[in-house]
């Protein structure tokens, strides 16, 4: 038996190439070294992990993206206001400290109550323009008394006279300025059954004191005699000699002086749209590359300097290059 087992270790002891072990390279020996201590430990597997190298990863652009699930909307019971400043008269609009209920709506339910609580102020919104026209006719534009006219009501207006389905209602601004009449009845109707009489006397004082602005200087400021010097503000000045009548090099403001640059903010305005275009244009770049512009901005001279350097600019004349699709944006004022 020994014999037997001594013999057979001979003959795998010579089956073995010595000289292919050491033709062999280290990488190789290493390699199956670290195989073989890896397989005590690990049983092996048929499937081969090769990682990925970091040097090969590409750069993935990091979008930001806002998403919108759903519409929370709080109600408030109408209060008069005390905060705002109508145009005329008193009585302003305000609500309450708290919501006395809540909605919550999808994003395309919120659009559809929208869409009709619109069209059915727009159709309020022409029925009283409707009621208007109709005692300007029997008035003739009011220059004769009608008793007939004085009798008109927005009842008096068929709802067949006014369309609104075919109307854009995108169109048409919500939030209108209401007369002094029209607010003290929404109050009224609200449960407001006192109305503050003093506030009428109140937004009078602070509607005159707005129609003044800016100090009397001319040209020149001197910093004990300008009203916006011992205010300890700064001069303004939106257009010439508006509100403030100083220069530029004769104000002696110590709080400084701020003057309206068009030049500044009309370039600010196309550098902004230029960037959101290019962003738009190539939203999978990756960041840091170079790009290309969807239209050409090398007529377009951008300076980030002082307003010194933007106010010796030439203004670009409008033949010049500009974003595509240039729309302006009107906001309604809310009383």
């Amino acid at each position: 038996m020994d014999a037997f087992t001594g013999s057979g270790l001979k003959r795998k002891f010579d089956d073995v190439d010595v000289g292919s072990s050491v033709s062999n390279s280290d990488d190789e020996i290493s390699s199956s070294d670290s195989a073989d201590s890896c397989d005590s430990l690990n049983p092996p597997t048929t499937a081969s992990f090769t990682p990925t190298s970091i040097l090969k990863r590409q750069k993935q652009l990091r979008r930001k993206n806002v998403r919108f699930d759903q519409v929370t909307v709080y109600y408030f019971a109408r209060r008069q206001g005390f905060t705002s400043v109508p145009s005329q008269g008193g009585s302003s609009l305000g609500m309450a400290q708290r919501h006395n209920s809540v909605r919550s709506y999808t994003l395309c339910e919120f659009a559809q109550e929208q869409e009709v609580n619109h069209r059915e102020i727009l159709r309020e919104h022409l029925k009283e323009e409707k009621l208007h026209a109709k005692k300007m006719k029997l008035t003739k534009n009011g220059t004769v008394e009608s008793v007939e006219a004085d009798g008109l009501t927005l009842d008096d207006v068929s709802d067949e006279d006014i369309d609104v389905e075919n109307v854009e209602v995108d169109d048409y601004f919500f939030l209108q300025p209401l007369p002094t009449k029209r607010r003290r009845a929404l109050l009224r109707a609200s449960g407001v059954h006192r109305i503050d009489a003093e506030e009428k006397q109140e937004l009078r004082a602070i509607r005159l004191s707005r129609e003044e602005c800016g100090c009397d200087c001319r040209l020149y400021c001197d910093p004990e005699a300008c009203a916006c010097s011992q205010a300890g503000i700064k001069c303004q000045v939106d257009r010439m000699s508006f509100p403030c009548g100083c220069s530029r090099d004769g104000c002696g403001n110590m709080a400084g002086r701020i003057e309206f640059n068009p030049i500044r903010v009309r370039t600010h305005y196309l550098h902004t749209i230029m960037k959101l275009e290019l962003e738009n244009c190539n939203p999978e770049a990756p960041a840091g590359e170079d790009f290309r512009p969807c239209w050409p901005p090398s007529s377009l001279a951008f300076r980030a300097d002082s307003e010194e350097a933007c106010g010796a600019e030439k203004a670009p004349a409008p033949s010049e290059a500009r974003p595509p699709e240039e729309a302006s944006l009107e906001l309604p004022l809310a009383v």
